[in-house]
């Protein structure tokens, strides 16, 4: 299986403070024609789409044409891993903070 085959890691493609803003745009909306997305960013539509391509790379976003036009949404199903990976951390923050609380108590 060569690089292109491969699905990106979602890690990786939220990393970028970018992909992150992409991710919330198209969150808040159904679908987003790419000029309407280019004009929420201080970059052209070509670095627009590549941040693009990454998202979908890692399944987190679709796009379908219509006509000339592509549009894209969100597919947030990949951030559940994101979100079980932080739910620990969570667990753990919590447990330290009722820790904290008990021994300034004291």
């Amino acid at each position: 299986m060569n690089n292109t085959d491969q699905k990106r890691d979602v890690f990786v493609a939220i990393a970028d403070p970018t992909r992150r803003k992409l991710i919330r745009l198209l969150a808040d909306a159904e679908e987003l024609p790419l000029h309407e997305i280019t004009g929420q960013f201080k970059m052209g539509r070509t670095a627009v789409s590549k941040h693009l391509t990454i998202l979908k790379e890692a399944d987190l976003v679709l796009n379908r044409k219509l006509g000339r036009e592509t549009r894209y949404r969100l597919n947030p199903g990949p951030l559940q891993e994101v979100k079980d990976w932080l739910s620990f951390y969570e667990k753990f923050w919590n447990e330290r903070a009722i820790l904290l609380k008990n021994i300034l108590e004291e």
